[in-house]
């Protein structure tokens, strides 16, 4: 069964968009902007489990008031 996603990119699309990009940023600079990229990923993640912490906390010390 074939999932469909709208809004994100199959097949052709995809390979069109990565030759566009390769143009626009040129080889050199792709490991940079994929580095950049998976650091503000990786913050993201660190933020949200942040939040989940702090929600979790909260919850405990209302539950013991």
């Amino acid at each position: 069964m074939k999932t469909l996603l709208f809004g994100f990119p199959q097949g052709g699309e995809l390979i069109i968009i990565l030759v566009v990009v390769l143009l626009l940023f040129g080889g050199k600079k792709i490991p940079e902007l994929m580095s950049g990229i998976g650091k503000g990923v990786r913050g993201f993640k660190d933020g949200l489990k942040d939040i989940e912490k702090d929600i979790k906390e909260d919850a405990s010390t209302e539950l013991k008031a």
